[in-house]
């Protein structure tokens, strides 16, 4: 079972034609479908937040300032903070790639979708989730639901593991 975050699912999605993986869980992340890219995805329904911006040699990131709001609005302050400073950047060529496969066409997945969420619009995580058909939960939270609700996220990914006994 693979589970990701955010550009994680896009990740997951290829990942998981492996032949051992058995099923997928989406925790706030996308789903592309086969020549989709996840610039496509936010051009379709674009996001709350305005903050990613480049941060040098082709890598964007979160504004350091908008960050607890943006991403984090829901943990303590102090996590967020140290969140922000202690992101990765991500190549911004990245987010243009098409995706090539999409292992949710042929394996069970699972989406948990952050209401309150500004990185990924809520209704494009619905959207993709219902393309998916995935079983889904929908948790009000920002883009870290893992951190705000870790409960019902592990709870799901429980439910993904013992279905693929």
């Amino acid at each position: 079972m693979l589970v990701g975050h955010s550009y994680g699912g896009t990740i997951i999605t290829a990942a998981g034609t492996h032949p051992d993986v058995k099923a997928l869980v989406y925790v706030a992340a996308f789903q592309p479908d086969v020549g989709e890219s996840v610039r496509d995805l936010g051009d379709k329904m674009p996001p709350a937040n305005k903050s990613i911006g480049p941060v040098g040699d082709g890598f964007l990131a979160v504004d350091l300032n908008a960050f607890p709001n943006d991403f984090a609005a829901d943990v303590p302050k102090p996590v967020a903070g140290f969140m922000a400073i202690s992101q990765v950047p991500i190549a911004g060529e990245i987010l243009g790639t098409k995706a090539t496969v999409a292992a949710w066409k042929d394996k069970p997945s699972y989406a948990v979708i952050a209401t309150k969420d500004r990185m990924i619009n809520p209704d494009l995580e619905r959207f993709m989730a219902k393309r998916a058909q995935s079983q889904s939960v929908e948790l009000p939270s920002s883009h870290v639901v893992f951190l705000s609700h870790p409960r019902e996220v592990a709870a799901l990914i429980e439910k993904a593991a013992a279905a693929t006994k």
